[in-house]
Formats: structure tokens, sequence, C-alpha cells
């Protein structure tokens, strides 16, 4: 299992974006969908690395979040809210989501194999990074052809040019992030795996 555990940062200083986050994040095939488990941290667990890369990447491109990514077990059956949920992978994203507010791109994997976690942790944070330096017009474009869409209607739908469309992709580092959101997913599958397997 994966919980992915978001605290806001400078929260303080800032609006809640708790509700916000759970709006982004809602339309994803949750096991239990985000929920706020204090004042402005928010949690949600899944057994798809999928969603757990999809949610990471968004909370991080939206600008506000410390990011933890739990790989472990849980106990079951879960419970119906989100923050009754118990077990290592609750832990181990508590952890993770700590460690990350002192980082560059504040994003954490933790689990019990450390090493297939780092590797995971890895090229979510290089993808952190990319989609976190993006413009707001590199984010819309790029939301569009995560989904599929050509850049021939990513640009009909921006209403630009197929030539701007094709910019600002390019501006926004999208060339590598198909491959690099792969190799994420395949990664925390096998930190989950590793998990599975003790």
């Amino acid at each position: 299992m994966i919980v992915l555990t978001a605290d806001q940062r400078a929260s303080r200083s800032d609006t809640d974006r708790v509700e916000s986050a759970r709006a982004l994040l809602s339309p994803l095939a949750w096991l239990r969908p985000p929920d706020r488990t204090a004042g402005d941290e928010l949690q949600a667990v899944t057994d798809d690395p999928a969603v757990a890369v999809d949610a990471a990447l968004a909370l991080l491109a939206d600008g506000h979040w410390s990011v933890g990514l739990g790989v472990g077990s849980v106990e079951t059956p879960l419970p119906a809210q989100t923050r009754a949920g118990r077990g290592r992978a609750f832990e181990a994203a508590r952890e993770a989501v700590e460690a990350a507010k002192g980082t560059a791109v504040p994003l954490q994997v933790r689990g019990d194999d450390g090493a297939a976690a780092g590797r995971a942790e890895a090229i979510l944070s290089v993808l952190g990074l990319i989609v976190g330096r993006r413009s707001r017009e590199g984010q819309e474009v790029t939301a569009l052809l995560n989904t599929g869409m050509s850049i021939t209607a990513a640009a009909a739908e921006l209403g630009v040019s197929r030539q701007a469309a094709s910019q600002r992709a390019a501006a926004a580092g999208w060339s590598v992030e198909p491959a690099g959101r792969a190799l994420a997913v395949e990664l925390l599958a096998e930190a989950d795996g590793a998990e599975a397997g003790r």
C-alpha cells in the first residue's frame, strides 16, 4: 500500500489550501480519498503507484505542499476515514513528509526497503523539479498532453497556434515527462512489492 501525506508549506502566513488540494486530488482512484488529518495536512491511501505519482506531482506543481509517500503494510480493513488508518505505510508517510520539509524538492519516499524507496524518490524529485518550475501556460498545455491529447488538439483547446503550444510544451520539459512518470510508477511499484514481500 502507498499512503500520501501532504503538509501545506508556510500555512501560518497563507490561506488554508487543504480543500483546494482535496479537490485537485479527488478525481484519482483512491482506496481512501484525501482527508484532512490535522489543520493544514491531508492524507490518502492507494494501492496503485500511478495514482501516487500523479498525486505527488500535482501537489508539487501546485507549489504549496511538502509531500511524503509511505510504502508498506496497513491494518485492514481500512477505516472509512483515511485519518483513522494505521500501519507501517502511514508511519512511513509521516516520516517522509517531515523529511520533505527541508529539501529543495519537497518530496520524500519512505519504506522498510530504503534502497527501493530511494530509487522511487530520485525520479520523483527530478520530475518534481521539472513540474515545480513550469509557468502557468506550461502547466496548462502539459495537463492536456498528460491526458493523451495531441499537441494539435491541445493548441485548439487553449486557443493558441500549434507552434505556440509546442513551444510551451518544450519550455515546460514535457518531452521527458511521460517516460519519467512511467519510471516513477515502476520504481514505486518495486518499492511497494519489496514491502509486500517482507
